[in-house]
């Protein structure tokens, strides 16, 4: 086998320093091997005045690097996990997954803006933000009688951008983004954490996952790579969101986490108008991941 691996990624700053995350691993694992970077400009990154739920879902940051390779032309790709659709292209599968960053939420606001405005905008264009914020509004931001959400599309630059252009009083956006990209401790911002087990991210929150050909050299070299906790809990995340056939049009929010030895789950949705919440505990064990991910598709149909 040839010994560069060219992985495949989005040209945000994000994606590559994700991507460089992942290579640096599997270089770490296997110190002969060479690693090329291949960028590409998905559906996804060029169309940012709509929501996506109006032109393809997830899959639009997703199809052009399936696409390339079955052709051959890279080997594997890195994505946010929670960008990913539920069925992957046919042969490619989830490799390696990376352990999990801070899988918070976090409300972005400019330094020293007044916080006694009655009425607020919050820019996101995830329906499931838009609920969480609406439900939860006075634990988002206290004292707003009112409170609306915006589209707000693009990487996570251009999303602060329109926020210091006071197009909105607040944006939400993932902790471990803001993390990765060291932005927490810019002093224009000021960042409210919240509460993952109240206000629930999206599944696969702050896990990188890597795709690659089924029974590819590429895809056996990244097992070395490959987080056992990260790798259940996105499994458990994803089974869940398959059950509620769920993309990215519908407002559910589901998180897990494995503490002593116990997976714990929470989740949100809201079927037919009617908001439900599920918290579970099962056992770490594969029988039981099936039964809880059940369990909790249930509660939130």
């Amino acid at each position: 086998m040839s010994n560069i691996i060219r992985i495949g990624t989005r040209k945000s700053a994000l994606a590559l320093i994700q991507t460089h995350l992942i290579a640096d691993g599997l270089k770490r694992a296997w110190p002969d091997i060479e690693v090329e970077l291949v960028t590409k400009e998905t559906l996804g990154d060029k169309i940012l005045d709509k929501p996506l739920q109006e032109f393809g879902g997830k899959g639009v940051f997703v199809s052009e690097f399936e696409q390339a390779m079955k052709e051959g032309a890279i080997d594997l790709a890195v994505h946010s996990a929670k960008d990913l659709p539920m069925e992957l292209g046919e042969g490619l599968v989830i490799a390696a997954v990376s352990g999990r960053g801070d899988p918070r939420d976090v409300l972005v606001t400019m330094k020293g803006s007044p916080k006694d405005r009655e009425h607020i905008v919050i820019g996101t264009s995830s329906p499931r933000r838009q609920l969480e914020a609406v439900e939860y509004r006075g634990q988002l931001w206290p004292g707003a009688a009112s409170l609306t959400c915006a589209t707000l599309r693009g990487n996570v630059h251009t999303r602060l951008r329109k926020l210091e252009e006071g197009l909105y009083d607040g944006i939400i956006l993932a902790a471990a983004g803001l993390e990765r990209l060291d932005l927490l401790g810019n002093p224009s911002y000021d960042f409210k954490y919240l509460d993952p087990t109240v206000f629930i991210p999206a599944g696969g929150q702050g896990i990188m996952a890597v795709e690659a050909r089924e029974g590819s050299d590429a895809a056996r070299l990244c097992q070395a790579i490959d987080s056992r906790e990260g790798r259940l809990c996105l499994t458990l995340e994803r089974m869940v969101l398959k059950l509620l056939d769920a993309g990215c049009h519908e407002p559910i929010g589901i998180y897990s986490n494995i503490m002593d030895g116990k997976m714990e789950v929470w989740g949100i949705s809201r079927p037919d108008r009617v908001t439900r919440r599920i918290s579970l505990e099962g056992a770490v064990t594969e029988k039981e991941l099936e039964a809880l991910a059940l369990q909790a598709g249930r509660g939130l149909m």
